[in-house]
């Protein structure tokens, strides 16, 4: 068994600033490599000396690919911040188009729809469960808007972009329902 105080792990490289490409490059194959015996997993093991990384750390080339890798990095900041701005700006512009439906039948769709996604049967209806129905069956026929977020990923913005679209879906959904003006409020309320 090796000394765990005298390897890291390719974990531990990413922690000290080292990118993939970086440990291909100036470390290349790892000192140990094989099954880890005390976890259940088929992922190898890779293990590199921490007197050789160091000794790498040193280098001016390691200097270099850091430097490179941190403008890379920046780079790859402003690209995200840009599809950002790009995706909350496309939100705003969009137009919303809430179907229009006579009462009855916007009542009838929203008891199907909650029927259909396991609800129990219309029995015991609490006090404002209809206008909550309604208002959640006319928020997934506007499920389709949700496309305009495509092209944000992991943390980026991504929750901002959500919360304005989902926004402006409840104040479309008001404008065009009066009625569920007040549960469409209370939804945009109770998800900041």
């Amino acid at each position: 068994m090796t000394d765990r105080t005298t390897y890291t792990t390719l974990g531990a490289l990413r922690e000290r600033g080292w990118t993939d490409a970086m440990v291909r490059d100036l470390l290349g194959e790892p000192d140990v490599q094989g099954r880890d015996p005390r976890r259940w997993s088929l992922a190898p093991v890779r293990l590199y000396l921490l007197a050789r990384v160091e000794a790498v750390e040193r280098t001016p080339e390691f200097a270099r690919c850091a430097a490179a890798s941190g403008s890379r990095s920046a780079a790859a900041e402003a690209g995200a911040e840009r599809r950002r701005r790009a995706v909350l700006a496309a939100i705003r512009a969009e137009p919303i188009e809430v179907p229009r439906l006579p009462a009855a039948e916007l009542e009838r769709r929203a008891v199907r729809h909650r029927h259909l996604l396991g609800a129990r049967g219309p029995g015991g209806m609490a006090a404002g469960a209809l206008v909550r129905w309604q208002v959640s069956y006319l928020r997934h026929a506007l499920s389709r808007y949700e496309t305009l977020l495509d092209g944000l990923y992991g943390s980026t913005g991504r929750a901002e972009a959500e919360r304005l679209l989902r926004r402006r879906l409840y104040e479309a959904i008001a404008a065009a329902y009066p009625s569920l003006a007040r549960e469409c409020l209370r939804r945009m309320g109770a998800e900041r």
